[in-house]
């Protein structure tokens, strides 16, 4: 079977409408773009019309919807026009945007799709990005949420929701999500909320443009709108949005995912582990530990790094430590509760970085690295067994015998430590 190909829209397509949150005027042009591109918005109300990429790197808000920025630039509420885009198998298109946030239209996902449709698709000779989970990828942030990826043919999403109000509670429902399936199953599903947070949410700038024309509206009695579209008609909506946030991978994900109670800022979380995973399953290992311990002086239990997989020489390098119950540092740092020492991650950083030098030393069995000055040292998780830190850094200066890098540890994608370190390269 030929590997899919790369599509754009075949001519423009326009929508008007307003913004759910901000209730101003907006306006949304979808646009034909070369091969390789991906999904980019461009503010065209703003000079120079700056563009905003549509990838996971640029989430920076996923509170009552999931909004993009590059700079000072953002565009709120993308869900509903990605999750068209993906469903539809667009791979590379122009959204032009007049205004901060997409048009909602009705609350649902339809209005995109059909302008989709009205402006066509073309393949290009380029082959689409496919992504399928090698093992399965699972993912609990808490409160009763979790997400598990496994390998599959198409996408599948098997969804549970659960919400203390009678007229939606629990529901569960299965879901292929191709051109086909999505456009009866989950397109018209639309965007809901509750009447007893109106005030608070319009309090904070939220949901000003919100009513019964573009969302379900529930109050202690049940629906406010003339009725649901589907009895589970909140459920689908989810799983929409869920396709949607999917679709800041920029990769067409071949998958069954199973979620319970799915969220904005769960479902990005739930796509950086699923990339991540991915990442690490490709690389191949430059550097074993026997290589390491030819060029690095640390010996067991003070050596931080098993392996490289990953070295752009004179710029960039990526170690992997593999954390395990039986590391020594477990049996006395908080032995109830284990959790990776801090300084050890610091130190797992500065390691990987003293391998980064190692084309720099020349001799490098007569040279050794010694760390002047850490700055700017953050750590943002703890580190617990079972996790693999994925440690990157990069060098930012170098003059003669002194360098500045910069490191990050990392654990299904989310950053649990970074610093900056000055060095010095000394003989023995």
């Amino acid at each position: 079977m030929s590997a899919p190909r790369q599509r754009t829209v075949a001519r423009a397509a326009t929508l008007e409408g307003v913004g759910l949150h901000c209730g101003e005027p907006a306006s949304l042009t979808f646009g034909p773009a070369p091969a390789g591109t991906g999904i980019r918005f461009r503010r065209v109300d703003l000079e120079g019309c700056p563009e905003v990429p549509a990838t996971l790197d640029h989430v920076v808000d996923t509170v009552r919807g999931t909004t993009l920025a590059a700079g000072d630039v953002r565009i709120r509420t993308v869900e509903h026009v990605l999750a068209a885009v993906a469903a539809l198998r667009i791979d590379n298109v122009y959204i032009d945007v007049s205004g901060p946030e997409v048009p909602v239209r009705d609350g649902s996902f339809a209005d995109f799709v059909s302008a989709l449709d009205q402006a066509g698709a073309i393949e290009s000779d380029a082959e689409a990005r496919v992504l399928t989970p090698r093992t399965p990828v699972s993912f609990c942030p808490g409160g009763g949420q979790s997400y598990v990826a496994t390998s599959a043919e198409g996408l599948r999403i098997s969804a549970t929701i659960d919400f203390e109000h009678a007229a939606i509670g629990r529901q569960f429902g299965s879901f292929p999500v191709d051109p086909d399936r999505f456009r009866v199953d989950l397109a018209p599903a639309r965007t809901f909320g509750f009447k007893a947070d109106a005030e608070a949410l319009r309090a904070r700038g939220l949901a000003l443009g919100a009513s019964l024309e573009n969302a379900v509206v529930l109050d202690e009695r049940g629906v406010m709108n003339d009725g649901v579209r589907f009895r589970d008609e909140f459920l689908r909506h989810k799983v929409g949005d869920l396709v949607g946030d999917l679709a800041l991978m920029g990769v067409r994900l071949h998958a069954h995912l199973v979620v319970e109670r799915p969220s904005h800022e769960g479902n990005v979380k739930f796509a950086k582990a699923i990339m991540e995973q991915d990442r690490q399953a490709s690389r191949e290992t430059l550097m074993d530990v026997t290589r390491i311990m030819e060029v690095l002086p640390h010996r067991y239990p003070m050596l931080m790094v098993d392996r490289i997989v990953e070295v752009v020489e004179g710029e960039r390098i990526v170690g992997i430590k593999n954390v395990t119950i039986n590391e020594p540092f477990f049996q006395g740092h908080y032995p109830g509760h284990p959790i990776m020492p801090g300084v050890l991650i610091v130190e797992a950083m500065a390691q990987t970085g003293g391998l980064l030098l190692m084309d720099k030393l020349g001799d490098a069995e007569n040279k050794v690295v010694y760390f002047m000055t850490m700055d700017d040292v953050k750590f943002r998780r703890p580190v617990t067994p079972g996790d693999t830190l994925v440690i990157e850094v990069e060098l930012l200066q170098a003059r003669r015998d002194v360098v500045r890098m910069k490191g990050r540890a990392l654990v299904d994608g989310a950053v649990a430590a970074e610093a900056e370190f000055k060095a010095r390269i000394m003989d023995k």
